[in-house]
């Protein structure tokens, strides 16, 4: 067993990740960030990292090229093990450099499953998922097909976002057509979606060697698109213990990464229970820790951190020891979160004992709450989500919580 430090590259182009990057240094391993020059004065754990490479830009616009350079000027005197994405928007980033520098781990192909949502829903359809009724937007006749024979509405869905970020539901064929118009030759880049109304849960996981380690299954009591489109309160619990869609969403999850190949690391896939038939649909993979919070959330129901231990499995991997989860908790937990008219919202009122986490964010209100006994926690969500909405809501700003990273 090499039990060596290693030295890690880790991505990030929004503030995020710091507990991975806190574990990944406390195995004693070397640890480097690029991130964008625009998040400098976050946070970060800078005690944690080694050293901080700024890049030009934000999210999707690094000049790939510079990247690589940097990179490549770095391996001159040091031995790069591993490259890791924090975010959905590093995904691309990390493969590309692994690719060009052959490094394991995912590559471009693989990656694509969990960042272009065609290529996702394509390979699902192929492997006998269910998935809700989609078409490209390459081909005139293949678009008016899928309009004249999938009852609206639909969802236009940009291929590469994060979240619920530039989805656009149309009523009509008319509708649609004005919508891809609009969207000119940036078409190639969106798919049209049969909308169906459902359930949409999120199950949250580590995986390592294509084995399922871990997976809590939660259910969005107000859903990302909801909130990104409308505004609202943000919503989210984890359902009971081995009752019938616990177990049913579990099977579709496993399905899922071993038909899009994902071998090691933390992942957040969506599902949907349709109200009409009742059956389990994909909706989208990441090969990351969710977003909103809901890492905090789950870590108030199992104990597992899940930041943590994605950082133990790659360094296990890259030293070649046997990586163990530590005991698994069976609490319940779940989250409230919305966007607040006051920069620090005055929380202190929310004193009761299942309080577990007050998200520090600028201009939002939000908390999770965790106990032993699940109607409690429903019972408190919907009794802070009421206070939240009467002291602190507030939709003026509700682009901002678009990126649910």
């Amino acid at each position: 067993m090499n039990q060596q430090g290693k030295t890690f590259l880790c991505i990030s182009n929004f503030f995020k990740g710091n507990a991975f990057l806190t574990a990944l240094k406390k195995q004693g391993n070397r640890v480097f960030l690029v991130t964008s020059e625009k998040l400098k004065d976050k946070p970060w754990v800078y005690e944690y990292i080694d050293e901080v490479f700024f890049m030009p830009g934000q999210d999707l616009d690094w000049d790939l090229n510079l990247l690589l350079q940097g990179v490549g000027g770095l391996m001159k005197n040091h031995k790069i093990e591993s490259i890791i994405a924090l975010d959905d928007y590093d995904v691309e980033k990390a493969t590309y450099l692994r690719e060009s520098l052959r490094i394991p781990g995912m590559g471009q192909t693989t990656g694509r499953f969990f960042r272009d949502k065609l290529a996702m829903r394509i390979k699902a359809q192929d492997s006998g998922l269910r998935v809700p009724a989609f078409s490209p937007l390459f081909n005139d006749e293949d678009i008016n097909l899928f309009a004249d024979h999938i009852s609206a509405p639909w969802v236009l869905k940009p291929r590469s976002e994060a979240s619920a970020h530039g989805i656009i539901k149309v009523n009509s064929k008319e509708e649609l057509w004005h919508h891809i118009n609009e969207l000119g030759d940036n078409r190639l880049y969106y798919l049209v979606e049969q909308f169906k109304p459902g359930d949409v849960y999120h199950a949250d996981g580590l995986l390592l060697n294509g084995k399922s380690l871990f997976l809590t299954v939660s259910k969005y009591l107000a859903t990302p698109m909801e909130i990104s489109q409308g505004g609202g309160i943000f919503r989210s619990a984890n359902i009971k213990y081995g009752s019938s869609d616990d177990k049913a969403i579990k099977k579709a999850n496993l399905e899922i990464m071993k038909a899009f190949g994902m071998k090691s690391g933390a992942t957040h896939t969506e599902f949907i229970k349709c109200h009409e038939d009742g059956e389990i649909y994909f909706l989208e993979t990441s090969s990351r820790v969710g977003g909103a919070h809901l890492a905090e959330m789950v870590e108030a129901a199992t104990d597992i951190n899940l930041w943590a231990e994605w950082a133990k499995i790659e360094d296990s991997l890259a030293k070649g020891y046997k990586y163990e989860l530590p005991k698994v908790a069976k609490n319940y937990a779940g989250i409230v979160l919305t966007l607040s008219k006051y920069e620090h919202p005055d929380l202190s009122s929310f004193d009761d004992p299942e309080v577990f986490f007050r998200v520090p964010l600028e201009y939002h209100a939000g908390l999770i709450v965790r106990s032993k006994n699940q109607q409690k926690i429903m019972d408190l969500l919907d009794n802070y989500a009421e206070r939240f909405a009467n002291e602190f809501s507030t939709s003026a700003a509700a682009p901002e919580i678009k990126k649910f990273h």
